[in-house]
């Protein structure tokens, strides 16, 4: 899926490719989040809360996240090792990829810079091999 969102980004070049209209349709952000297992409780509660805060995210002087639900893993299906679950609901695949920034573009202009200074800030509290999973659902 890497390589379609960059071929993507080639053909229609990074404004396009962010911008609101991109794409419209409801896409649903899953993210999954294992800690390493020096965390502690007050650190996995804020990168909860600082998760939450991105839906205050602006881009044009607009809110662009239509929601953020999170919160810790309550299935016994077997989700284990992932701890806490978030899902970030967007209005286009351009708002989606506005906020995710890296890896598949880095111009500055074109990602939300909030986002990009919360990853930096779960990163190194996140597992080392397997600390992250995200799934995209367009519908």
């Amino acid at each position: 899926m890497l390589e379609e969102l960059r071929r993507q980004l080639a053909e229609v070049g990074p404004a396009t490719f962010t911008a609101r209209d991109y794409r419209r349709a409801t896409v649903r952000h899953v993210v999954l989040f294992r800690y390493r297992d020096d965390v502690t409780e007050e650190q996995q509660q804020e990168v909860l809360r600082r998760f939450r805060a991105l839906a205050d995210s602006e881009r044009d002087g607009e809110r662009y996240v239509v929601s953020i639900e999170a919160g810790e893993q309550a299935s016994g299906e077997g989700a284990a090792p992932f701890r806490h679950g978030i899902v970030v609901t967007f209005a286009s695949e351009g708002d989606r990829n506005y906020y995710v920034g890296t890896p598949v573009l880095d111009d500055p202009a074109h990602l939300d810079p909030a986002h990009a200074r919360f990853k930096e800030f779960v990163g190194p509290l996140l597992h080392p091999t397997d600390g992250v999973l995200v799934f995209d659902v367009v519908a």
